[in-house]
């Protein structure tokens, strides 16, 4: 495989093949996504190669984050990437139009939780009522009030040494906002480093706040 001049994220090269394996399971086979926090870009690059029937939309409020996934979907020269857009979770969304569904990595641990309330609501609001209204959720969480691994226990306390404001959030008290929300859990499923895939669907009756 050719050397990939762009900067990489090593747990996005590690995990995005186990991810898309669960995206294969819950995404429709058309429509159009939305992945929060796109960061290098090598998910949405992996997954729109696979997933060919889907429209993918990146983003990701970090001008300079923009620029490399902006190079790395050029680089790839695929047609169903969309340029990325410069979106905060907390700001208003600059979308045009509803989606069918939203995939968010890696990013609520890393984040005030106002992130993910905020990333909820722009959720509700935001997902098509025609289309599969699917949240998708990766990353490590507590699990019944308690870390799943010594290692989350570990990187929970570095975040949060970092910015008191971050931190590996339970898993619980997320989908409790989900469900206020409209959402409902759907499927839960183990990845590898102790991480966690999380689906949520968006109820039929749920309004766009």
């Amino acid at each position: 495989m050719a050397h990939d001049p762009l900067p990489c994220a090593a747990p996005a090269e590690r995990n995005k093949g186990p991810i898309l394996e669960v995206l294969r399971a819950v995404l429709p086979a058309k429509g159009s996504v939305l992945e929060i926090a796109s960061g290098t870009g090598q998910h949405v690059v992996h997954f729109a190669a696979a997933l060919g029937g889907l429209l993918w939309l990146p983003s990701d409020p970090d001008p300079e984050r923009r620029e490399i996934i902006a190079a790395r979907i050029a680089a790839a020269a695929l047609p169903n990437v969309a340029p990325p857009l410069a979106l905060d979770v907390h700001e208003p969304w600059p979308l045009q139009a509803p989606v069918t569904a939203i995939v968010c990595i890696n990013m609520i641990h890393i984040a005030p939780t106002t992130a993910t309330a905020a990333l909820l609501e722009g959720a509700r609001r935001w997902l098509d009522p025609e289309g599969a209204r699917v949240l998708y959720l990766y990353g490590p969480f507590r699990e019944r009030g308690v870390h799943t691994a010594p290692s989350n226990e570990a990187f929970d306390a570095s975040l949060r040494e970092r910015n008191p404001a971050w931190g590996v959030r339970d898993l619980d008290a997320v989908s409790a906002q989900a469900a206020a929300l409209g959402f409902e859990r759907t499927r839960l499923t183990a990845m590898p480093a102790n991480n966690r895939s999380v689906v949520y669907t968006l109820g039929a009756g749920a309004r766009a706040g």
